[in-house]
C-alpha cells in the first residue's frame, strides 16, 4: 500500500475547509473509514460509485480495500487533492466534476453493477437516496447502498410502522430492499463538528413484490404522509380507488399513516393496480 498522509495535512496543504453551502463535514478517523468501506464485503476488483469524497478520506480506505472508485465532487477545490490520491492507486479512480443530482449514474457506470459508498452532503442526501430506490426496473445495477446520514434521517430510513420516525422514507426503503443501521457516527468525528450525531445505513435490493407498480407505491406513501396525522380516509382521498381498496384489504380508513405497515402499504399498490 502506498505510504500517504494524514488526511488533516492534506485538507491543510490544500486549503479545504469544509463548506457549509456543500453541507460538507469531513471524517479524518482512517480507522472509522476502513470500517465503513468494509460494510459491503469484499470490494477487490468492484466498481464503487461514491458522492462528495471531499479531501479523499472515504476514497482513500475504498482504494485500499482494492475497489475502481468512480467520484463525483462538485467541490472544484477538492479535485487537485483527488487527483494526487489517484496518482497513489494508478487505474483505481475516476474523478468527476458535477453535480451528482444532474448525472444519470447507471451510464456513468456504463451498466455495470456497482456499490454506492458516501458520506453524503446532508443538503442532497435524502433527494439522492430516493432516486436510488426509485424506478421501476429492478434489482437496480447498485448492489449495496452504505450512506451516512444525519442520525435522525437514518432513524426514518430503517424506523417500523408505529415508530414515530415510521414514514415514506422507511416505506420506500424496506419495500423491496433490506435497510438496516450499520454503525453510529458521534459528531466529534467530523471536522468541523456538525451539530447533530450521525449513522450509517446499509441498504441491499430484495425481491420485488409481484404485482406492484413502484410509481404508484410512491405515489401512495407521498399521499398518506403528506398528511400523517390525517386519518387515511382523508389523506388518501385524492388517491382514485384507494378507500376502495382500504375496504376491500379490511384495513380500516380511520387509521393514520404511521400505523400502515409497508406490507399493508404494498397490498394497497397492488390491488389499485389490478382495478385499474
Amino acid at each position: 500500500m502506498p505510504d500517504l498522509p494524514p488526511i488533516r495535512e492534506v485538507i491543510q496543504r490544500h486549503g479545504l475547509a469544509a463548506s457549509k453551502a456543500l453541507g460538507q463535514n469531513f471524517l479524518l478517523d482512517e480507522q472509522l473509514l476502513a470500517r465503513i468501506a468494509a460494510l459491503p464485503g469484499d470490494l477487490a476488483g468492484a466498481q464503487v460509485l461514491e458522492v462528495g469524497p471531499g479531501p479523499g478520506g472515504l476514497t482513500r480506505a475504498l482504494l485500499r480495500a482494492g475497489a475502481r472508485v468512480t467520484a463525483i465532487e462538485m467541490d472544484r477545490r477538492c479535485l487537485p487533492a483527488l487527483v494526487e490520491l489517484g496518482g497513489s492507486f494508478p487505474g483505481q479512480l475516476t474523478v468527476i466534476e458535477g453535480d451528482a443530482l444532474k448525472i444519470d449514474h447507471n451510464a456513468l457506470m456504463l451498466g455495470a453493477p456497482f456499490h454506492v459508498l458516501s458520506n453524503l452532503p446532508y443538503n442532497v442526501g435524502t433527494a439522492l437516496f430516493v432516486r436510488w430506490l426509485s424506478g421501476e426496473n429492478w434489482p437496480p445495477l447498485w448492489q449495496s447502498l452504505t450512506l451516512m446520514f444525519q442520525r435522525e434521517v437514518a432513524d426514518r430510513i430503517v424506523a417500523a410502522a408505529g415508530d414515530d420516525a415510521y414514514g415514506r422514507l422507511a416505506v420506500l426503503a424496506q419495500w423491496r430492499s433490506d435497510a438496516r443501521l450499520a454503525m453510529k457516527v458521534h459528531r466529534s468525528a467530523f471536522t468541523p463538528a456538525p451539530k447533530v450525531m450521525s449513522a450509517v445505513v446499509h441498504v441491499t435490493p430484495t425481491a420485488m413484490p409481484d404485482g406492484v407498480s413502484a410509481r404508484m407505491l410512491e405515489r401512495l406513501s407521498e399521499a398518506a404522509f403528506g398528511q400523517r396525522r390525517k386519518m387515511l380516509r382523508q389523506s388518501l382521498k385524492g388517491v382514485p380507488g384507494a378507500l376502495e381498496a382500504l375496504a376491500a384489504l379490511g384495513i380500516d380508513e380511520t387509521r393514520r399513516a404511521e400505523t400502515v405497515s409497508v406490507d399493508e402499504f404494498v397490498s394497497v399498490a397492488r390491488a389499485l393496480v389490478n382495478n385499474r
